[in-house]
Order: C-alpha cells, then structure tokens, then sequence
C-alpha cells in the first residue's frame, strides 16, 4: 500500500492545528462557562456537512508561524440553511479571548464581500473581549472596515448579529449596524464602556448584566431584536428566522406551504372590541387569530411594548406586521414606538417584504418631555418610512385612527395600495371629547345639564363623522369588513398586488428625519 506523501500528512497536522484553536485547556474552559466553540456553533447553525471553512491558516501579522494562531482567532466561510448559501463568520474567544485584529478584520470583510457579491445572507457569531490592544491603531482600523461593510451592505443582503458573549466597546457598532440582533441570556453583553469605565468616570456602581445584557437590550434599549435562553435556541432561532427572509434585495421572501386555510375566519374577533372606545383589548389576539397559525416572530417584544412589529406569514407569505397595543398606554404612539415602526417598516422595504398594518392609536403621546426629546422628529421618520416605501401595503383600522396617528399609520395617502376598516374603527381629527370641547364650548357653557349635553353632543359627533362609513363615503378606506373575513381580505389583497411595480423620482438617497 503506497505510503501518503509527507506534503499530504502536514497538510493534515495544519488542519487539524487550526481546529483546535487556542488549546485544549482554553476549549475545556470555554466548555465549563456553559458556552460552545467557535466550530462548534457553525455546525449547529449550518445544514450538517455544508460549511466550507475559508482562510482557515491566517495569522497574525509579524508573528513567527509556531507561536502564531491558524485562523486569527475567528473561523470563517459558508455553508448552506435548509438548503440555501449563507456567509458566516464566527469569532472565537479560546483565542485571544476573540479579539479583533488586522487579519482577524480582514478574514471576516472578506466573507462579507464574498456574501454581498452573491446576493446572500451574511451571519455574524460574536464572541469577542473587543480590541486587540496590541495591535493599537490596526485594529481601530480593522473595525472600520467591518463597519463601512455593514453600512454598505445594508438593505442588499440580510445581516444577522448573534451576540453570544461579550460585544464591548466599538466592536457594539457592527452588531447595531445589522437588520437583526439576537442574544442569550445571562450570556451576551453589549456595551460601549464598562462597569469599571463607569464607575472611575461617574461614579456609578452597575455590572455587566444590568448595564448590557440581553434583558436590558431588548426592554432598555431596543438595541437586540429577539433573545433566547440559551445559545442552541439562538442559532436554531437564527435558522428560523432566514426562512422568512429573502437571500437579497432582488428577490423576493420565501414562499412556503400552509396547512391553515386561507378562507378561514377568525370568529372571536367579531366580538373582540368593546363597544366601550375606553376599553382595551389585545392586538397580539388580533394578529395571532389572522395570520397563519403559529406563523407570527414578534420582534423587539419588551420595548415600546405600545407598538408591535414582526414577521409573519398569510398563505404561506411572508409579511411585517406593524400595530399598535391598546392594552399598553392606549397605543399612543411614542417617540420609542415611532422608532420601533420605522425600522421595521424599513427592513421590509429593503428585502421585498408587504407590510400588513394594524391601526388603533388615539395619537401621539402629548407631553412636554415628548415634545422637548423630539416626538414631531421621530413621528416624521414613520411618515418616511411608509411614504417611501415601495412594496406592497395593506392596512386594517380596528378601532381609533385619529388625527397624526391615522395619517402615520400606513394611511391610503401615504401610498397604502388597500385600506380596510372595521366596524368598530373611529377615523377622525381627534376623539370626541376634545371635539366637542372645542366645537361646542358655548353650547356646552350655556346648557342647562352641562354633563348631558356634553354626552349629547359626543355622541352626535361619534355617529357623524367617527364612523368608518363616513371614511368609507369620502374613499379614504376601500372597505368595511366583518373582523372575521380579515385573514381572507388580507390573503386575496396580498395575492392581487404581490406584484406590484412602483418608481419613485432618481436621486442618491432621502434625507430621513433621524
């Protein structure tokens, strides 16, 4: 039997090298933290067999070959996610405590080159102390590069940030650049400057947990978009979320099969709304009864929790959901929640994917400090967001749609293409109380029984101008609709104008309120 070629066997002892990282014993210690390897991570995330490793013998720059690190402590490559490609690069914290360094940046710009210039999906594994101080400036470099890419990259193909350990300092702004940020708990960190940072400059006590963990990311700050237990739910979560998306901003989202029926009506909304405008009710109900069943990732669940947004799928048709919550601050709309719908109604936009809307605000929430921190600012981006849009659009008002909220809120004028109403919807400048504050206020002052006069003229306001036929009259809603038929209206529009084609005016970019 002809012996291999010694050429072939080093070959082998190189591989086999860069496998192992930063040493067994620092493997072992990464294991007793609870958390997996860099390789192991990309087997769990990628369809088994399919991840092709790239540039797997890099090394640090000016660093003699048997002291150096294969790979630069972070594996890079491709492999494929029920079949489809997607670009992935996974840092790995046994070397060097992941750190980022000139060819440790390069490797992975080169994977975010290689997945744009493919139209695929890009998916970031982060696990990294930062820096890498003895680098100095190269490293300061070497994220600049990885951030240009993130923003030009951004809205050609999917980028997904899977934070599953430290994300310190500047190495935040990568993640915070991407369309998706998931973390685990007790396990992802995300903050610019550290508790010890903090104290020597402020004087403040906080730790990692409660200045940049999960829980603050996806409650505090809005920074994370999903979070899960542990790190297998976050790669099988990550998994689960591409299948809604497309592969780039050409093509169009996935379309599955659906066993639910797209004729199926959704019964207990026709008594959901209290008769009773004061009354809330829940909108996750709504959404949950009308898409497909168990089709529905909420997105950024635990802040502006007065706002909704995700993505869902009707007939096996990916969409964002957008709405407001009437169980939480009367679904006022917030300087939070105006941020929230924004980007969301953005990140569809860019990736071909219909916007469903769900109305039921009273306005936007009216106070000095609202005003002071820039509420008509950030209530403009939600105006640009849905003007400037140009994918399919449809919109269903349940209940309230008054004044700034109904134009904001996918309005018919906004370039919506379908707008329904319910029977319960109440579409006017403000709510009859402050119009019959105004409109009547000697009637009111003159009035023999002010209080039943006043409950008079509110009503008479109500049945004249606030309900949805009087929209439906002057075609600012295509129609009314029993709440049942929602799921099939919603069904039969999205197939009538999944093909819609819409141009607006050449110029480089918008100028977005930011």
């Amino acid at each position: 039997m002809a012996q291999d070629d010694p050429r072939i066997e080093a070959l082998r002892e190189m591989r086999a090298r860069a496998k192992m990282g930063g040493g067994g014993d620092k493997i072992d210690r990464q294991h007793a933290k609870g958390k997996l390897t860099a390789r192991e991570r990309l087997d769990l995330l990628l369809d088994q067999g399919s991840f092709t490793e790239l540039e797997p013998f890099v090394i640090q720059r000016d660093t003699p070959e048997d002291e150096a690190y294969l790979g630069d402590g972070v594996v890079t490559g491709y492999g494929t996610v029920e079949g489809r490609t997607v670009y992935v690069y996974a840092q790995d914290f046994t070397v060097m405590g992941g750190a980022l360094g000139e060819m440790h940046s390069h490797k992975i710009c080169r994977v975010m080159d290689l997945a744009a210039a493919n139209g695929s999906p890009i998916v970031g594994l982060i696990d990294s102390g930062g820096a890498r101080i003895q680098e100095g400036v190269k490293s300061l470099g070497g994220y600049a590069e990885i951030f240009k890419r993130n923003a030009q990259y951004s809205g050609v193909v999917p980028q997904i940030s899977l934070i599953l350990g430290p994300c310190a300092g500047g190495a935040a702004y990568s993640p915070a650049l991407t369309d998706l940020i998931i973390m685990v708990e007790k396990q992802s960190f995300m903050f610019l400057t550290g508790p010890q940072v903090i104290k020597t400059v402020t004087g403040e006590e906080t730790d990692f947990e409660s200045l940049g963990g999960a829980q603050v990311h996806l409650n505090v700050s809005g920074t994370a978009h999903l979070i899960t237990k542990d790190e297998q739910a976050a790669l099988a979560l990550v998994r689960y979320v591409l299948g809604y998306l497309p592969a780039n901003n050409v093509e169009n989202p996935p379309l599955v099969s659906s066993a639910d029926d797209p004729s199926r009506l959704a019964s207990n909304l026709n008594s959901l709304v209290p008769m009773d405008p004061r009354e809330p009710y829940s909108m996750h109900t709504v959404i949950e009864s009308v898409v497909d069943q168990g089709s529905f990732l909420e997105l950024q669940a635990g802040y502006a929790r007065n706002a909704i947004v995700g993505l869902a799928r009707f007939g096996g048709m990916t969409v964002g959901i957008l709405a407001q919550e009437p169980s939480v601050m009367a679904g006022v709309i917030d300087i939070d929640a105006a941020d929230k719908l924004c980007r969301t109604v953005r990140f569809c936009d860019a990736f071909n994917i219909p916007l469903v809307t769900f109305v039921d605000s009273p306005g936007f929430l009216p106070g000095v400090g609202q005003e002071h921190r820039g509420i008509i600012r950030h209530g403009a981006k939600v105006l640009f967001a849905y003007s400037e849009a140009t994918v399919p659009k449809i919109s269903v008002v349940t209940r309230k749609a008054y004044g700034g909220a109904y134009v904001v809120m996918s309005s018919k004028y906004l370039g919506t293409d379908i707008n329904y109403a319910w029977p319960s919807a109440e579409i006017a400048v403000m709510g009859p109380e402050g119009a019959t504050n105004i409109l009547y206020r000697r009637d009111l002052a003159e009035a023999e029984d002010p209080e039943a006069e006043r409950a008079r003229l509110e009503e008479e306001y109500r049945q004249r101008y606030l309900t949805p036929y009087a929209a439906a009259h002057a075609g600012y809603v295509d129609e009314v609709i029993e709440p049942a038929e929602t799921r099939m209206k919603i069904i039969n529009a999205l197939r009538a104008i999944m093909h819609k084609s819409e141009h607006h005016p050449s110029r480089k970019h918008g100028n977005m309120p930011v």
